[in-house]
């Protein structure tokens, strides 16, 4: 069973292959679907200081009654923390909030403050001054990985260069559709794990007829096939939902896409409706750069 597996990070570190996120969750009600989801066998959360919903977060990990060491918890540093103080007292703030010993993973959120996001200027200093108060919070054991989101290779660079740990995971956007070969291929190449948040789109690959049919094949949802897509590619997919049914489905995915299916799926290029979710960065583009 997926939720039962693993990938190791470069540190050794044990990290669930199958993560629940949390985006858009309100505080008050995230708590009862972290813990259905913890009922229903997942056990790596996946939060952000900028979703604004640790407290409730936190306090479903610990009225779970499991163990807080058999429990992955990931949370994000906002976007807008560039130095070294503030990224402290984000992390110590995050500790507290969460009401946990420590976090399991650290992200930077984002290489830019969400409305400066790929406007041009890459905040090296910033993110430098932010990575270092993060290789300290994981040399006091606050931290057991830390890492970054949304980085594109030179941002990656400017932390492998100067810093003295290098990123454990990168998150990304990747879904069928939009898949981030190129940086992909660049993360791992350096040691680093490569999640792929919003696998299914933020729901806008289920009406895609060519992913039906494949899906149909299988007897899976369209949702399934994404999650197994990004499995298969040894992605980390986080996908969203509230909804218990959905949560128990995401998790259904002990199929194999077969090689000439995988093929198909990776060479479909689709112009999304992300609805909604257009109006944030990160969907604002069709794809994240590629730099060669």
């Amino acid at each position: 069973m997926i939720l039962q597996e693993t990938y190791t990070l470069s540190n050794g570190v044990e990290i669930p292959k199958l993560g629940l996120g949390t985006w858009r969750i309100d505080d008050d009600a995230v708590g009862q679907v972290v813990r259905t989801a913890i009922d229903a066998g997942y056990r790596h959360i996946d939060t952000a200081q900028a979703y604004e919903n640790d407290r409730g977060v936190g306090e479903a990990i610990r009225a779970s009654g499991v163990a807080r060491d058999e429990l992955f918890v990931t949370t994000k540093l906002v976007a807008e923390a560039k130095s070294y103080d503030e990224a402290k007292t984000r992390i110590d703030g995050s500790i507290s909030t969460l009401g946990l010993d420590h976090i399991d993973l650290l992200l930077i959120h984002s290489p830019q403050p969400w409305a400066e996001f790929r406007a041009g200027e890459r905040f090296d200093e910033g993110n430098l001054a932010a990575w270092r108060a993060m290789e300290d919070a994981h040399k006091a054991g606050k931290l057991r990985a830390i890492g970054v989101s949304n980085f594109e290779r030179a941002d990656l660079d400017n932390l492998l260069d100067n810093g003295s740990v290098a990123p454990m995971v990168n998150q990304v956007l990747a879904h069928v559709g939009n898949t981030p070969f190129d940086l992909i291929d660049y993360s791992r190449g350096k040691g680093m794990l490569v999640e792929a948040y919003s696998p299914v789109g933020h729901g806008a690959i289920l009406d895609h007829p060519e992913l039906r049919g494949i899906a149909d094949r299988y007897d899976v949802a369209v949702a399934q096939l994404g999650i197994r897509y990004c499995l298969q590619l040894g992605l980390l997919p986080l996908p969203k939902s509230s909804n218990p049914p959905h949560l128990r489905s995401n998790a259904a995915v002990d199929f194999t896409i077969s090689d000439e299916d995988m093929a198909a799926l990776k060479a479909i290029d689709a112009s999304y409706n992300y609805g909604e979710a257009s109006a944030f960065p990160v969907f604002g583009k069709k794809r994240q750069s590629e730099e060669a």
